[in-house]
């Protein structure tokens, strides 16, 4: 089984996601911060069941798209995936600060 690492970054932008949403409801602010981590579950026995995030056409860096939010996730080893960041999918990736780029 894959352990599945959180990193500081990804917590921080679930926290200012939950944030926002609870502005108009702390409920579906909890609903939402609770389908990041389902989302998430699978990676633990399938690491690559994500797509390739084509701005990065890396094989390690990969994503699961949930709703209008791409969680973004590097394999690091065959028992680690550190989940990078989550990123509201109208916005640009090359504006978040969590990622470098992987070439």
């Amino acid at each position: 089984m894959v352990k599945v690492n959180w990193t500081l970054q990804s917590i921080h932008d679930i926290e200012h996601i939950a944030d926002f949403i609870a502005l108009d409801s702390e409920r579906y602010a909890e609903i939402q911060v609770q389908r990041f981590f389902d989302a998430v579950e699978i990676l633990e026995t399938q690491p690559k069941a994500g797509r390739i995030v084509p701005e990065f056409n890396n094989q390690a860096v990969r994503e699961i798209i949930q709703g209008n939010y791409r969680i973004i996730y590097r394999i690091v080893s065959a028992d680690l995936i550190d989940v990078l960041t989550v990123h509201h999918s109208r916005r640009l990736l090359s504006n978040n600060p969590a990622l470098g780029r992987e070439e």
